[in-house]
């Protein structure tokens, strides 16, 4: 099945006239990852419109407070004093964080902020960024960027949603399970349980009764 533009943006509504662009993509990348059915495509686009922000995000850019800091790694920076350390510092927070995890390098690397969350569904760290160029046939040096452009964001979202076996969960309607693997699957280090459920849960209701 295929979703139109107008019903892009009633279950996204600030897409607003990107919608056109957006649905030609997503249309092509559910078609060739089977997420075919009402079920499929709901619990897919209900938990790529909460990850993406309404298809907003692109690329990771970090710029966050310290009190951002502190509720996203609440086990590596324990006290404000350290989180304010890197608070409006995109680079440094990212080479930090990301720092000899998912394939990456040390902070002086760089790998963290070169390899930060790309594509409506953030793919992070090194070892993703590579296996997604390898299953989708981009190359490794250009991936961060692919990522980062309405195609390379659909195409990988789907792979992901796929690979993980999604549509499995899909078919069961089961959205907890889909949460989980949308939510953790992407990183090593479990920083939240199920971060945004309920509006998961209620987005993936919401895109099914729009396209069914």
């Amino acid at each position: 099945m295929k979703i139109t533009a107008d019903q892009l943006r009633l279950m996204a509504p600030n897409t607003g006239e990107a919608a056109r662009v957006y649905v030609d993509a997503l249309n092509n990348a559910m078609e060739r990852f089977g997420i075919d059915t009402p079920l499929r495509v709901a619990h897919f686009l209900g938990q790529l419109i909460h990850e993406s922000g309404q298809l907003s995000h692109f690329r990771e850019d970090m710029n966050y407070s310290a009190n951002r800091i502190m509720a996203v790694w609440p086990k590596r920076f324990k006290t404000f004093q350290e989180a304010q350390f890197y608070e409006r510092q995109p680079m440094k927070l990212a080479n930090h964080v990301y720092a000899n995890r998912m394939g990456n390098g040390d902070e002086k690397s760089g790998d963290g902020w070169k390899y930060r969350g790309a594509g409506w569904f953030q793919i992070t760290g090194k070892d993703n960024h590579e296996a997604v160029a390898e299953a989708l046939g981009v190359t490794q040096k250009d991936v961060g960027e692919w990522l980062s452009t309405v195609n390379g964001s659909a195409l990988s979202a789907a792979h992901f949603f796929w690979a993980n076996g999604c549509n499995r969960y899909a078919d069961m309607n089961n959205t907890d399970a889909v949460s989980d693997i949308v939510n953790l699957g992407r990183r090593t280090e479990k920083y939240g349980d199920s971060v945004g459920f309920p509006k998961r849960m209620d987005l993936t209701k919401h895109c099914l009764k729009v396209i069914s």
